[in-house]
């Protein structure tokens, strides 16, 4: 009836609250008043090293480079390293470094920075060269039994970020905020799994606590930042940037792994040996499943085969052998330990999930799992070491994944994940991430939207076994399977884009997912929960994940700059927030940097291993200005590449900063070598311009114009202006180039991104809401809006789903500059249509700025089923959307265990109903009443199958108002009777809310649920 992690957090509460009892009164002690450290009475330089006595006190201060050092306070005179070797890596040579005695201070000096050490009392204050101080301290440390404090002043600006992964948070200020870092095995929304003991300041400094203890960070005023244990040891490095500071914290505790890039294609975990939810499976089963990606041309790149405590494994070289056949790579957790993973890498093992099962209390532990798990797979194949992890620490990012554990598939799931990883990547985490909608609850549509945006993080995984049905991708039916496939395919197709973020992070420490204020540290809006809500893929793709049942997204930020539309080519100046992004089913809101420059590989592949040394590559273009990006390459798989077999090969562009003009692309000769490398290959190309170019030409010599998409794809060369893709797209394809020589491909007479005359292209809009029956004659309205010039001669099509009529609307002849026109064309949408949501594509063909365009708009319109015509049980409706908190919502059932129809009959105070639904909260069932219905009733309460715990609300809702909520009822309240007025209702929401935030038997029946029609 519930989940093992509210399992897990009632046996936590429960102790919790034992521990209340024993400390209640008279058992309650007195804390200490804390020590601070006194006056200096000595002070000895040595080298890079000093040391302040302060009595019996000792401080040392150790520096590591020009701009990091580190400082410890032994208060017993007697300093301590718990953390030893394990973190810190060996940094080399200590810079020079010099003092002076100020006379009320001492200061110790590199060529960067100063660390003032005043005498009465020992206070510290550090100061760029240039004499802007960066952080000082308010008081002196100070320590109690057990813990010890350092407390600094905070700037009026001053903002935070960092402490690893926090579950919500994190790629917005921690400011104002108290933070904690410290296992707490809390995967959900507000848990720190994952955590790291280090923060960085907007005003250019970082810290690093360096410890296995938990620390609270206290980001107030004053900034008082805590350890538990009562010595005192921290690293604090200094930088122009946000991401110098990573950087300098990574190469103190490592920097983040090169994963194969197997790795980065999505995995797929379940137990195939006895699975309990699956009934009786064998591990060589799991090549079935593999099968299904195949089948459905969908990509994976691994499989953990024994994702399930006890599952075990058999025939383990067979199943390793069968998934390489199919493009894959094995994986299995490490439940057990790691005894035998020499035996398990030899049979084919190439990728290990830890686990806090074995991993067990303490971070040391984990780390070295994470450590020995890594060093394990590289020892015993030629292989790199690929890891996942749910509890970790400093130094896990140099081997392997940050996992954020076992979570429940719902829109909330999506909302808090959001900043989640972006976050992560502030501390140095570069690969962070979450299973595809959970490993519990879920639903097609929150797997759709969930999988969207995570094909934007470098890595992910879906895990099956635990909810009510599997969770590959291709297990919900049509429309999911087909857009789970495209989703899946873009990644693929931007793995040269990904991998080469993923060398940069071997050697900046900054990861693919980032919080906008990495990019951006000027924007005041970037830290504020203006951007909490997306993340940046890279500095060219910004990312707004939908998290809510809609069609529409609000609050999308969008800062200084150029930014395109990916899918309609719209531009956007920042800054400025976007609200009413149409955004359907099959769209996340995805927007490109201008000035962007993306390396892809074409082609729609399934898997890296489908590349060949003489395979195309292609470069996804939006030029504004000057930009470059570099790619990297290399085998992919072994680590050849440490020894220097690699290569990069770099793409620069010149282009105007707006309007008319030529384009130029410089590709770089590829430098560098590695087994399988292309020697000669040819090109793809699209570059945004918005207006056809007068010519193409490549190293001087004109390609020649081909007439249309048969013509491009059926020439050796050439290119073709493709008015209808995004605004206006070049297109242009070579023959097979050397890769030791570049090249240069000049666009003559064309634009930068926005086209010759920016703003001249019209924008196509629809109004929100939109709804048809199936089967019925009906209007779609499609808004057309003229840019700074006049649109004539518009004509508006319309793109439905197939065995859909349309009827072209009547040509417009002239829309004003600046005006909008709203056009209605005639739908009748197929009789035997799925209620729900249905993509329609507009599109407006006119001429502007005198050149014929093209603009386009996704959008979604409702089909709706035909509403109830009399008296009707809402367990008999077409449920339009339901969510729900554990499994499946239940008709005529309570809800039971996870999976389907698993539920009992619906019984609430002993009385028993043979009719309602059974949910679990937070819980949200629409239906359709078209507005013939007057009345709803039911009678609610808590199912008695829970035994009287869990605690909920009920609420009816419709079309955006709330008609009635119930007072909290708990599993012993009384049932309550609902009587509600729905006149005129045409959307209505039976929703059940959790009250306690412990969701843990929160099953909740709308017992004979009926509305009352005429």
């Amino acid at each position: 009836m519930q989940s093992p992690i509210r399992i897990r957090a009632v046996v936590a509460g429960a102790l919790l609250g034992l521990l209340a009892v024993f400390a209640g009164p008279g058992g309650a002690h007195a804390e200490p008043a804390p020590t601070t450290v006194g006056d200096v009475t000595g002070f000895t330089a040595e080298g890079s090293v000093y040391r302040l006595s302060a009595g019996q006190a000792e401080a040392r201060v150790s520096f590591v480079s020009p701009e990091t050092f580190r400082l410890e306070l032994a208060p017993d005179g007697t300093f301590t390293d718990p953390a030893g070797d394990d973190i810190v890596l060996p940094q080399g040579r200590p810079p020079a470094t010099r003092w002076k005695d100020r006379g009320d201070r001492y200061e110790l000096s590199t060529s960067a920075v100063t660390l003032r050490a005043y005498k009465s009392p020992l206070r510290f204050a550090l100061y760029r060269a240039d004499g802007t101080r960066l952080w000082a301290e308010t008081t002196g440390l100070t320590w109690s039994e057990g813990k010890t404090t350092q407390s600094l002043t905070r700037g009026a600006d001053e903002q935070f970020y960092g402490a690893g992964m926090q579950n919500g948070r994190g790629n917005t200020s921690h400011r104002g905020k108290t933070v904690e870092a410290g296992v707490d095995y809390n995967w959900n929304d507000g848990g720190h799994p994952n955590s790291v003991p280090f923060y960085l300041s907007s005003t250019g400094y970082g810290v690093y606590r360096n410890t296995y203890a938990p620390n609270t960070y206290v980001f107030g005023e004053p900034v008082t930042t805590t350890a538990q244990e009562e010595r005192f040891d921290a690293y604090y490095f200094a930088g122009p940037e946000m991401k110098d500071v990573i950087g300098q914290y990574t190469k103190l505790t490592g920097k983040p792994f090169m994963p194969p890039v197997y790795g980065l294609e999505i995995g797929d975990a379940d137990c195939y040996l006895h699975n309990a939810n699956r009934g009786e499976r064998h591990t060589l089963d799991s090549l079935k499943v593999a099968d299904g990606y195949v089948e459905h041309d969908m990509p994976n790149g691994w499989m953990l085969v024994n994702d399930g405590y006890g599952c075990g494994y058999e025939n383990l070289a067979e199943t390793a052998q069968g998934l390489q056949q199919r493009k894959m790579q094995l994986g299995l957790w490490t439940e057990d330990g790691l005894d035998t993973l020499a035996e398990q890498v030899k049979a084919g093992q190439r990728v290990a999930k830890l686990d806090v099962a074995w991993v067990g209390a303490g971070y040391k532990f984990a780390l070295d799992g994470c450590k020995d798990a890594y060093a394990g797979i590289e020892a015993n194949s030629d292989a790199r070491g690929f890891t996942w992890a749910p509890e970790s620490w400093s130094g896990a990012q140099r081997c392997g994944v940050q996992w954020s554990g076992d979570q429940s598939g719902s829109w909330e799931y999506i909302r808090w994940q959001i900043p989640t990883y972006a976050g992560a990547s502030m501390s140095g985490l570069a690969y962070t991430t979450g299973d595809v909608d959970g490993i519990f609850g879920g639903s097609p549509k929150t797997y759709t939207r969930d999988l969207q945006w995570k094909m934007f993080l470098p890595v992910t995984m879906t895990m099956d076994g635990w909810a009510a049905s599997d969770k590959q991708p291709f297990r919900y039916g049509e429309p999911y399977t087909s857009i789970n496939r495209d989703y899946l395919k873009l990644h693929e197709s931007l793995l040269p884009y990904i991998y080469s973020h993923a060398h940069e992070a071997t050697k900046t420490g900054v990861g693919l997912a980032r919080p906008l204020v990495l990019e951006y540290p000027d924007d005041p809006r970037a830290a504020t929960d203006a951007a909490k809500y997306e993340f940046l893929s890279g500095e060219d793709f910004l990312v707004a994940p939908v998290y809510q049942d809609a069609a529409e997204r609000d609050g999308i930020y969008l800062p200084k700059g150029t930014w395109i539309d990916y899918w309609s080519g719209r531009t956007y100046e920042g800054p400025v927030t976007v609200d009413d992004y149409s955004a359907p089913l099959d769209t996340l809101p995805l927007f490109v940097r201008a000035g962007a420059t993306v390396p892809m590989w074409p082609g729609g592949i399934r898997s890296y291993a489908d590349r060949t040394a003489d395979s195309p590559l292609a470069w996804d273009i939006y030029p504004q200005g000057n930009s470059s990006f570099t790619l990297y390459e290399d085998d992919g798989v072994t680590r050849e590449h440490r020894a220097g077999k690699y290569a990069t090969q770099r793409a620069e562009v010149e282009a105007p900063k707006r309007g008319a003009g030529d384009v130029t692309v410089r590709i770089g000769a590829s430098r560098g070598s590695y087994d399988g490398k292309s020697r000669a290959r040819p090109y793809e190309f699209t570059v945004h311009t918005g207006d056809a170019p007068r010519s193409v030409g490549l190293n001087g010599r004109d390609l020649p114009r081909l007439s249309g998409r048969a013509a491009f794809d059926a020439a050796g060369q050439g290119w073709w202006y493709d008015q209808d893709d995004r605004g206006g797209v070049v297109r242009v394809k070579t023959a097979a180039l050397p890769t030791d020589r570049g090249f240069e491909l000049e666009l003559e007479d064309t634009a930068a991104v926005g086209g010759a005359v920016p703003g001249a292209a019209a924008v196509v809009s629809a109004p929100g809401g939109q709804e048809l029956g199936a089967g019925t004659p009906g209007k779609v309205a499609v808004d057309v809006t003229a840019g700074s010039r006049d649109a004539t001669g518009v004509s508006v099509s319309l793109e439905a789903p197939e065995g859909w009529q349309v009827t072209p609307a009547a040509a417009v002849d002239r829309i004003p500059a600046g005006t909008t026109r709203r056009i209605e064309v005639d739908v009748t949408p197929a009789r035997d249509s799925e209620p729900g949501e249905a993509t329609l594509t507009a599109t407006a063909r006119y001429r502007s700025a005198g050149a014929s365009r093209t603009s386009v708009q996704r959008f979604a319109a409702g089909v709706m089923p035909e509403p109830p015509s009399g008296d009707a049980w809402a367990s008999d409706l077409v449920w339009l959307t339901s969510t729900n908190g554990w499994g499946p919502p239940e008709r005529d059932r309570s809800n039971g265990e996870s999976g389907a129809s698993d539920g009992h009959t619906l019984t609430l105070a002993g009385t028993t109903y043979e009719k309602g639904i059974g949910a679990h909260a937070d819980s949200d069932i629409e239906v359709y009443l078209g507005g013939r219905c007057t009345s709803f009733t039911a009678d609610v309460g808590i199912d008695d199958e829970i035994n009287g715990y869990g605690e909920v609300a009920f609420s009816v809702e419709a079309d955006g108002k709330v008609l009635w909520t119930s007072p909290a009822l708990t599993g012993a309240s009384a049932t309550v009777p609902a009587e509600v007025d729905v006149t005129g209702a045409r959307h209505v929401h039976l929703k059940i809310t959790d009250t306690n935030s412990s969701k843990s038997g929160d099953h909740g029946d709308w017992a004979a649920a009926r509305f009352h029609c005429g």
